[in-house]
Parts: structure tokens; C-alpha cells; sequence
């Protein structure tokens, strides 16, 4: 899936109004939600008259005069020349690579900075969150879930903090998998700085992304903030470890909120890191012993596929496919057809049917047999 990696041609304007709201100093997510709601896109609110911004809730005079000062301000031009030199690449609500599971919460990130790769198959996806204090038994378990979802065809979400966190990062490379870390901060303030070598390697099999400019410091209010991009990018959430208060019951309340599911691994009663897990499984979240939960408990969302080589992976089903890729792939006979077939059977365009049979083949929900005929998977 293409990024956009900042070339030396000038960004497209959406994007850089995009990247100047981003700068703004107080102006959070659903303060921007409730801006753009009213005006539609970033380049009317920075048109809008000050009287109509103040119209908006959430929006005090401070700001009113941070987002004015902005209009003007070269500042934007600077961290745009700064992501082309450190190799970042920008993305919007307006792009392709932007992460169809964003799109669908409250309060979507404006921008995402990020190094690595999102691909269309990270719509199947499944967060791993926990303490930062994590026992042995804890990482333990965060390794050997991630690695067997991975293995399962799934990408994992996590945060890149200690503890649960790297080591559900660490379970996914170990399988060869794909991961992706959201930070709280920007990308070249990295958190904690003792995971640069990680980071590196999750950027290599996945993404590294922020909503963050990627010099701004993580603050106490950042994390609490990013774990909703965690949970919405994810079919659900797997809490190993949290003590009552955690971070992670907050992804894990994101989730719910976003119509995620929840999952949680049981601990030792005697320990207060089992508590915030044993909570979520009294309120109803799935109890997970193994990668097998998981995938039971998604149920439609995921569907198994035997490899020619023997293993199982899964696959976004029909349910997350707009109307004419739902369209075409139920046009496709189970023994095959031919691209005219599909074409004639749906009224589409031929040339719409081969840029969506491309989609489906890299979602491996079909394949060519021969260069005129597919089949599903």
C-alpha cells in the first residue's frame, strides 16, 4: 500500500493543513473531531472567523488564537522537510494507507506519522496490551499468544512500552509475523529509549506510527490517548497483566466503546497485576488460554484458509468488504471464473473487476489459477 513518503514535489495542501493542525499546542482529538465536524475540513477551520471557532465546544479563546497563529506559521514546512530527511512518511483520513479501522471511532487521528509498511491485511488485527511491570509469567504469556496469532495470519497492535508490550512485539517477530507499535510521543522522541532496537525491528515486519509530530515529547495525558488507536485498529484487545487503574483497562474501555471485544488472561489470585484482568473477566470479557480463544470468540470476523504448505491462516471476511468487493467475490464460482464471467455476472466495469480482484488476491480471499481466471480461496 503506497504512503505518502514526503518526496522532494510539494505535499498535496489537504496534507499539510492536516500536518499544521497537528502542530497545534492543546488542540486533542476530539476537540479536532468537533472542528472538523463543523467545518468540514482543515482548511475551513483555518479560514473560519474567530467568533465562528469560538462557536465550537471545547474551543477557548487560547486556542482560538493558537489555531490563527498557525495560519501564517512556517513551522509546518519545517516538520514536513524534517519527515523527508528522517524517512517518515505522513498519512490522512484521505489516503488509501490510512487504517480502515480509524476511520470507524469517535475521535480518528487527523494524521499518522510512521516508519515501516501498513498493508491492507492489518485490518485483521488483534491488540496485546498490559503493565508495564509485567512478571515473568505475564511476558510469558504476551509471547506465546502473540506468536500463535501471528502464526494464525493476524497482525499485532501493541505500544512498544516494557513489559506486556515488548513482549508481545517480540512474540510476533519470533513467529515472523507483522506488528505494528503505536507511541504515545512522536517517532524521534522514542519511548522507552531502550527499545530503539526494537522499534527498528517492528518498523521492519510491520509499522511504527504516532499521531504525534515526530519531535514531540510523550506526556502522561499521550498514552492514555494513543491506546485508542490500539483498540481501533484492532478486531479486539488482549489484556495480560494490569493492576486495577491501568493503562491498559483504559485500552481495554476504548475497545469496548468502539465495539471491539475484549479478551483477558487469567493470572495468579495473590497478585494485584491479576486484578484489573479478573475485573474485566467478571464484566464479561472473553477468558483466553490460548490463540484459539481468540479466534473462536472473533468468529465471522476471521475465517481459516489451509496454505499449501499446511498451516492455517485467516482472513477479513465478507463483512469488512465495501459493496462491490462483497459483490464481485460472490460472483466468483467456488470451482472458479473467468474475469469476463465476473465482469458479465456483476455489470462492472472490466477495468474496476481487475483493480478489485487485485484488492481481494492481496486480502487472500482469491487467486489466479491462469492469467484470465480465479478461484476463492
Amino acid at each position: 500500500m503506497d504512503h505518502n513518503t514526503l518526496s522532494t514535489e510539494s505535499p498535496p495542501p489537504e496534507l499539510v493543513d492536516h500536518v499544521r493542525m497537528a502542530l497545534i499546542t492543546g488542540l486533542g482529538p476530539r476537540i479536532r473531531q468537533a472542528l472538523l465536524e463543523c467545518f468540514d475540513n482543515p482548511a475551513e477551520v483555518f479560514a473560519a472567523a474567530p467568533s465562528d471557532l469560538r462557536q465550537v465546544s471545547g474551543v477557548g479563546p487560547k486556542l482560538v488564537e493558537r489555531i490563527l497563529a498557525a495560519r501564517d506559521s512556517t513551522a509546518v514546512n519545517e516538520e514536513l522537510a524534517l519527515c523527508r530527511r528522517e524517512s517518515i512518511w505522513v498519512t490522512t483520513r484521505d489516503d488509501d494507507a490510512y487504517p480502515r479501522g480509524l476511520t470507524e471511532i469517535h475521535d480518528p487521528p487527523g494524521v499518522l506519522f510512521g516508519r515501516g509498511q501498513l498493508r491492507p491485511d492489518d485490518a485483521l488485527a488483534i491488540g496485546i496490551v498490559g503493565s508495564r511491570h509485567a512478571t515473568q509469567y505475564g511476558k510469558r504469556q504476551a509471547r506465546r499468544l502473540a506468536a500463535s496469532l501471528s502464526r494464525a495470519g493476524l497482525t499485532v497492535i501493541s505500544g512498544l512500552a516494557r513489559g506486556i508490550d515488548a513482549a508481545a512485539h517480540q512474540g510476533a517477530l519470533e513467529a515472523g509475523g507483522r506488528t505494528i507499535a503505536v507511541l504515545g510521543g512522536g517517532l524521534l522522541r522514542l519511548y522507552p529509549p531502550e527499545h530503539k532496537e526494537l522499534a527498528h525491528d517492528v518498523s521492519e515486519s510491520g509499522a511504527v506510527i504516532s499521531e504525534s509530530p515526530p519531535r514531540m515529547a510523550p506526556m502522561s495525558g499521550s498514552f492514555p490517548q494513543r491506546n485508542r488507536i490500539i483498540s481501533g485498529m484492532s478486531l479486539g484487545v488482549v489484556v495480560v497483566e494490569a493492576a486495577p487503574r491501568s493503562g491498559a483497562l483504559i485500552t481495554a474501555r476504548h475497545a469496548m466503546e468502539q465495539g471491539r471485544e475484549v479478551f483477558a488472561v487469567p493470572g495468579p489470585i495473590d497478585s494485584r497485576l491479576s486484578q484489573g484482568c479478573h475485573q474485566l473477566l467478571r464484566d464479561g470479557a472473553k477468558l483466553v488460554e490460548s490463540a484459539d480463544d481468540v479466534l473462536e470468540e472473533l468468529g465471522p470476523l476471521v475465517a481459516p484458509t489451509l496454505r499449501d504448505d499446511g498451516t492455517v491462516v485467516h482472513h477479513p471476511a465478507e463483512l469488512q468488504l465495501n459493496e462491490i468487493e462483497q459483490q464481485l467475490l460472490q460472483a466468483i464460482s467456488p470451482s472458479g471464473s473467468s474475469i469476463d464471467e465476473v465482469a458479465q455476472a456483476t455489470t462492472i466495469p472490466v477495468h474496476r473487476v481487475l483493480a478489485t480482484i487485485s484488492v481481494l488476491e492481496m486480502r487472500r480471499l482469491i487467486r489466479r489459477t491462469s492469467g484470465n481466471r480465479v478461484v476463492r480461496v
